[in-house]
């Protein structure tokens, strides 16, 4: 696919539900006893996988006529053996939470997904779920595919995160919820508090607290009843990145953009656009399912270079590759640090986003953990992008083209479905020029 340079962005829209929100709804509707009715989830690959999953699991899960998803759950530790292999695609999340959330459940379960997704390391949650008692047998280096066998007798644990991730930190509270007592969590920075909210909304007991070490602990109390909820999942800010950059970057674009999810764990790509001079209006504040949503405003603003410090980085993990583009367009140096855990997501992201960069025309300078971006206005484009079957680089190079001197095109956009299926049709309403390429 490749995008072209595009007459001004105009017009108001929504981005699909929250990614993030949507697989724990999901499986904290499994979880709770009753019916619980979502509206508004992605219905993206990887969550649709989770919900695969679920069903394998014995959950009862549906999509009405209208929309809406009914889960109907069977209560913490009810999971029933898989009779086949739970495959999660590309999603780390999914696969992530859902060793949690069977860590504790007396079933043996083989976890796979792409081959994206077999090369992403899994120790990290393996450590954690294998001190409440489940044992673990994975590929050398603790990579899918891989078998758990959840603990018959599980014990509440207190971990400490050795890297800033939500992932991790969600598995072990979701693994707590089937061990008596409680589960602690320690924390040195703030990652997305996504599950303990959800857990909240759902009736679980959850608690925060200062820790020695200027850590932070959260607490669950384990073997609640939780009840089934109704969650409207708000439009994923992740996805809302991509249009928002792109109204910011193309001439005379004004775009609003409907029930954004604000969550201050999540709102760092919009804090530091706002100091690099974007004009980004904050309209209609509300909260719904225990989330802060609002309406964006955005509107074409000349950038500049900033220092992104990596103590933000938890809160836009996933936005550093339109960031970037960002900053190319943008006038001086914007200098990112803390980005190591871009080199093990769904490709190595940084790596990926230089050599985008670089056959872009852009200037910069990329470290182990760090990228700086010399910005001088428009990209020259003309140019082909590798994305490596990684969904954020390929639409962080597509937004780019809309505003390039010459077109870009990138190689591969099927692994846009796992995030933002409807990433070109909505980029089109806006206004956007993309063109299929003849394969």
């Amino acid at each position: 696919m490749t995008a072209t340079q595009s007459g001004p962005l105009k017009g108001s829209v929504r981005v699909p539900g929250d990614k993030s929100i949507s697989h724990r709804a999901l499986i904290l509707g499994s979880l709770a006893v009753g019916e619980t009715v979502i509206d508004g989830l992605l219905e993206g690959d990887d969550v649709l996988s989770t919900a695969a999953v679920l069903r394998a699991l014995g959950a009862t899960i549906e999509r009405d006529k209208a929309g809406g998803w009914h889960v109907h759950g069977f209560g913490v530790g009810g999971f029933g053996e898989p009779a086949q292999v739970l495959d999660h695609g590309n999603s780390g999340t999914g696969v992530r939470l859902m060793m949690g959330a069977a860590a504790t459940t007396p079933i043996t379960a083989t976890f796979t997904g792409d081959t994206s997704l077999c090369r992403r390391p899994m120790r990290r949650v393996i450590e954690p779920l294998e001190m409440f008692g489940a044992e673990i047998h994975a590929r050398e280096g603790g990579r899918l595919p891989l078998t758990l066998k959840g603990a018959r007798m599980a014990i509440p644990v207190t971990f400490r995160l050795p890297v800033a991730s939500a992932q991790v930190k969600s598995a072990v509270l979701l693994a707590g919820l089937n061990a008596p007592g409680r589960t602690t969590v320690l924390e040195a920075q703030a990652t997305r508090d996504h599950t303990e909210r959800m857990l909240q909304h759902f009736g679980a007991t959850v608690s925060r607290e200062a820790a020695d070490g200027g850590l932070t602990a959260i607490h669950v109390e384990g073997q609640p009843e939780l009840r089934p909820q109704n969650v409207r999942v708000p439009a994923d800010p992740s996805s809302a990145a991509f249009p928002l950059v792109a109204a910011l970057l193309v001439p005379g674009s004004n775009i609003r953009l409907d029930g954004v999810m604000l969550n201050p764990t999540r709102a760092g790509l919009i804090d530091v656009l706002r100091r690099m001079g974007a004009n980004i209006a904050v309209e209609n504040r509300r909260n719904e399912s225990g989330e802060d949503i609002a309406d964006l405003v955005v509107q074409t603003s000349a950038l500049k270079g900033v220092e992104v410090e990596p103590e933000i980085a938890p809160s836009m993990i996933d936005e550093y590759p339109i960031l970037a583009v960002a900053a190319a367009f943008a006038q001086g140096r914007t200098m990112m640090r803390g980005l190591a855990e871009l080199r093990v997501k769904e490709s190595d992201r940084l790596a990926a986003v230089a050599e985008g960069l670089k056959k872009c025309g852009a200037k910069f300078e990329i470290g182990e953990d760090w990228l700086a971006v010399d910005g001088a206005g428009p990209l020259a484009g003309g140019a082909t992008v590798a994305t490596n079957m990684d969904h954020r680089i390929a639409m962080s190079f597509l937004i780019a083209g809309l505003a390039s001197k010459a077109p870009i095109k990138v190689d591969d956009t099927r692994f846009v479905a796992t995030s933002f299926p409807t990433f070109v049709p909505l980029m089109k309403q806006l206004g956007a020029q993309f063109r299929i390429d003849n394969r």
